[in-house]
């Protein structure tokens, strides 16, 4: 019996790194147990080109990275999501679309590298920070037994996979 496949929309303003780098880590990591997307209140429209560089020196293919707005993902014929996870502060306090299907939700704060300052390997370094931040949290988020535990306790597991630092688990 083959396990069930989860939807999982990652959120954060512009959708230009940190939901991005969270898409390619999921969508590499899940193993077909997920898939993933991202999108943002207020998308920026273009990629940042260093989020761009790290996927692609990882050997990440970056066709799929784009810049939406979330409300793709809450029309009529969009995929239903299993679960929402917002990766930026900013994203976190906003006045959400109501998802179809009512959705698993957490906050997973990241610093956004997209304001990092100083030279170029200043700013390649706060991607790749939030690469392994979002890494972290996504390994340990891979490894739950969705079927196994109760609604509650995984919405509870959720919340502590985002509180906690790294995310090590």
């Amino acid at each position: 019996m083959s396990e069930r496949s989860y939807n999982v929309l990652f959120l954060c303003t512009a959708n230009s790194a940190r939901s991005i780098l969270a898409e390619a880590i999921l969508n590499r990591l899940g193993g077909g147990r997920s898939r993933a997307y991202s999108a943002g209140s207020y998308p920026r429209g273009s990629v940042h080109p260093f989020a761009l560089d790290l996927l692609s020196s990882m050997k990440i293919d970056t066709t799929f990275a784009r810049s939406k707005s979330w409300d793709e993902f809450a029309e009529p014929g969009a995929p239903q999501m299993d679960f929402i996870f917002t990766v930026c502060d900013d994203a976190a306090g906003e006045t959400c679309p109501v998802w179809p299907g009512h959705p698993m939700t957490a906050h997973w704060g990241v610093p956004d590298p997209a304001r990092a300052d100083g030279t170029d390997a200043e700013k390649h370094l706060a991607f790749a920070e939030a690469y392994r931040m979002l890494a972290n949290r996504i390994s340990v988020f891979t490894a739950l037994p969705f079927e196994a535990v109760g609604r509650l306790a995984l919405k509870r597991r959720l919340d502590e996979i985002g509180q906690s630092g790294d995310a090590i688990a």
